[in-house]
């Protein structure tokens, strides 16, 4: 979306509601790889298409070139990683890492487990960027009042749909299943319960842009190179570029609600994943 904003979409950010970053890097123990900094000399998967550039900024900040790893176009799937031919894959806490836990383990004859892996998390190694936003017209903001309130009942729906998800997770994993979900429901129940803890508990609101998280975000995208050398934007994005008024405006509302935004009490559930996501 800054890339975007650079060559020309005037776009806004309303709010942020992933306050953490879901994007990791896994491997089997037996490839020791921990750090950034381990990744060199391996064989490292990445979907591209905007998702490496965590992994380009863990990777230069530890040190490691591009050029000293083998990168991997990754499908998106974990097939490759499981046959051996990346040592290290792109995989979201939600959605891959579980894919992984729900195959069996050739060795043992049972799934595999999270002892079996290593795991990456650029939110630990300080290069995380911030992922699942709103974004609104930025001209429309400006000049249709219409248009403006209409933001903020979209992000009052939006919370309210985190906070009954959080709540309820396996209704709302029947909710995605039943829609026509290409994975299994308890799949989707790992997937509702892991997002939440993306969302909660929340530092100052849900949605509410944090000005450190943006300003490290920015930063990443304009120093971290890709393997051509090019970075994502080349100068600060606009003033535009995002807005707390309209999030601040419905976090007001839903607290004068009685809607708790914080979530400081919400604990996640136990998932327990079966073969397949089944």
């Amino acid at each position: 979306m800054l890339g975007s904003i650079e060559q020309g979409a005037n776009i806004t950010d309303v709010a942020q509601i992933f306050e953490r970053s879901a994007t990791t890097q896994i491997s089997f123990k037996d490839k020791n790889i921990t750090s950034a900094a381990d990744l060199a000399g391996k064989n490292v998967g990445s979907w591209g298409y905007g998702n490496e550039w965590e992994l380009f900024a863990g990777m230069q900040k530890a040190g490691v070139a591009i050029g000293d790893i083998s990168l991997v176009q990754q499908a998106f799937d974990m097939n490759a990683f499981l046959s051996g031919d990346i040592d290290a894959a792109q995989a979201m806490t939600y959605n891959e890492y579980a894919q992984v836990l729900e195959t069996v383990n050739p060795a043992t004859g049972e799934l595999y487990q999270p002892d079996d892996l290593n795991v990456i998390d650029w939110n630990t190694e300080g290069t995380a960027m911030l992922q699942d936003g709103i974004w609104a017209n930025a001209d429309k903001l400006a000049t249709d009042t219409d248009y403006a309130a209409t933001t903020v009942k979209f992000i009052k729906a939006s919370i309210n749909g985190w906070i009954y998800a959080a709540n309820n997770p396996e209704e709302a994993a029947g909710i995605v299943t039943a829609a026509g979900s290409a994975l299994p429901s308890g799949h989707q129940l790992w997937m509702t319960n892991e997002v939440s803890k993306l969302i909660w508990p929340s530092t100052n609101g849900v949605g509410l842009i944090d000005e450190a998280a943006w300003a490290n975000t920015v930063d990443i995208a304009m120093n971290t190179q890709n393997e051509t050398g090019s970075t994502i934007i080349t100068a600060a994005p606009p003033t535009t570029a995002y807005s707390n008024e309209y999030v601040q405006q419905a976090l007001d509302e839903l607290t004068a609600d009685g809607v708790d935004v914080m979530g400081a009490d919400w604990t996640p559930i136990t998932v327990t994943l079966k073969e397949g996501g089944e």
